[in-house]
């Protein structure tokens, strides 16, 4: 096995341009937990609703891990190839997190305890709403799976994101809480083949201009 660890220095719009979704991969190039390390950090700066941070992340990195998750991702080679997978997960009771968000930026005075307080009943109120907390697990999880995309990226390695698996069998597999709910796959590493060519619409057909 090959540990390539890359940190280009890229332009933002280069990695934006450079971003695709990579489904062939070298299986003899590997990728150091440090690597994978930096980029879950980085992919955690992204914004979430009173910054709760409503993710999780589950690092499958090894070829016997892959193995146990290559049936659940419906035999997709890419799951084995690759030199890991990341499987994003949405946080449900992400109101949980109010505390470790909040208590130090009072601790340092930054944040008075009655202004504390008032945003921990505006969290308790909304995650009242099941419905709520489903939505706000998918929408803040996929900001940072789309950030992890961007960062791994930059830093030269090749990803795609994955919906097509079985959740429940996911979870059941890996033994994760009912607290997660799995978001999306991600797979990470060097590409052997460019990936499928593709188009986006024309700006005109995804836009509506609303100026008065």
């Amino acid at each position: 096995m090959v540990n390539t660890i890359s940190t280009p220095v890229k332009d933002f719009f280069t990695v934006i341009n450079e971003r695709q979704s990579v489904r062939k991969y070298d299986p003899n190039v590997s990728i150091s937990k440090e690597e994978l390390r930096d980029i879950i950090k980085m992919a955690g700066k992204a914004p979430s609703a009173w910054n709760l941070q409503h993710w999780h992340f589950v690092i499958i990195h090894g070829k016997e891990a892959q193995q146990r998750l290559y049936p659940i991702a419906n035999h997709q080679q890419q799951i084995v190839d690759a030199s890991a997978v990341i499987a994003v997960l949405g946080d449900l009771e992400a109101n949980k997190n109010t505390d470790a968000v909040y208590d130090p930026l009072v601790h340092e005075g930054a944040m008075s305890q009655e202004i504390k307080e008032r945003i921990a009943q505006q969290i308790e109120a909304a995650y009242k709403n099941k419905q709520y907390a489903r939505d706000a697990a998918f929408n803040n999880a996929s900001l940072a799976a789309m950030q992890l995309m961007l960062v791994a990226t930059a830093k030269g390695w090749a990803t795609c994101p994955i919906g097509g698996f079985n959740a429940e069998q996911f979870k059941q597999e890996f033994r994760i809480p009912d607290r997660y709910i799995p978001i999306m796959l991600i797979t990470i590493g060097k590409s052997v083949a460019p990936a499928r060519r593709s188009t986006r619409l024309p700006i005109e057909t995804i836009t509506t201009w609303v100026e008065r």
